[in-house]
């Protein structure tokens, strides 16, 4: 029951439900209202219970549910769950109940996907995020040194000049701050256009081509997983599946011999 696809639609579907409850909640809303919802978020928290039972119930390894990062992200949100809405854990159970919308994540097996990819990603983008860091550090030594007398609020010391160049980076009104440094270095726009170019085109292709570059050996490992293959190889994951073959040749032979 647990893999079926329409469990699996029916949970995904609650998730949605209880999404837009806590959506509607944030209105301004009658007292009768009020109640309706309660008791819609008691009859969620309750499937949810049930729900990670019946999967916990299916594992014969008890102990290999608790292996998998998903499960265990899902039960504590469950858990979370049970917490009452009142009294001094309030906020903890509201904000457990809007967590409870990213267990969408973990019911869909391509966000599922997305997920693995990103964190394992992670590792590679903090080198590029070290490099990028080093650029914003010597542009705003450069931009503190040439434009504090400029504007002391944008480029008085390093910290405010690299904030600074984070609004340049990110396309914020940053012709405004060019054009004031132009006005006494004319020739300052090399200074912002090599800048952007080489934070917002480089650096930034960079990071997109390594997200895309461990997405898709995420899907090719999916892939030969959904085929019983290895993912280094591509051969049979099973003897099952050799011992198929052999006997599909032999019948191929068999018949090639009675002619």
């Amino acid at each position: 029951m647990d893999s079926s696809k329409l469990f699996q639609g029916i949970v995904i579907a609650v998730i949605l439900v209880s999404a837009l409850l806590i959506g509607v909640k944030t209105h301004n809303l009658s007292e009768n209202t009020i109640a309706i919802l309660t008791l819609l978020d008691f009859c969620v928290t309750i499937f949810f219970v049930i729900e990670i039972t019946i999967r916990f119930l299916a594992y014969p390894d008890k102990k290999q549910f608790f292996r998998s990062g998903w499960n265990i992200f899902d039960t504590v949100i469950v858990i979370g769950s049970l917490i009452p809405v009142g009294g001094s854990g309030v906020l903890l159970a509201r904000l457990l109940r809007v967590f409870r919308v990213l267990r969408l994540v973990s019911m869909v097996p391509e966000l599922r996907l997305l997920i693995n990819a990103l964190l394992k990603a992670i590792p590679r983008m903090g080198y590029i995020a070290l490099l990028m860091f080093v650029i914003f550090y010597i542009y705003a030594a450069m931009g503190s040194m040439f434009f504090h007398q400029i504007n002391e609020v944008l480029w008085g010391n390093v910290s405010i000049s690299m904030l600074t160049l984070f609004r340049v980076a990110t396309f914020e009104d940053w012709t405004d701050v060019m054009y004031e440094t132009m006005e006494i270095y004319p020739l300052s726009w090399i200074y912002y256009l090599s800048f952007i170019f080489l934070t917002a085109f480089v650096f930034l292709n960079m990071m997109v081509g390594t997200v895309l570059e461990v997405m898709s050996q995420e899907h090719e490992n999916y892939r030969a997983e959904q085929h019983g293959e290895t993912g280094d190889g591509g051969e049979p994951a099973s003897r099952a599946q050799i011992e198929k073959l052999e006997i599909e040749l032999a019948e191929i032979k068999r018949l090639l011999l009675n002619k």
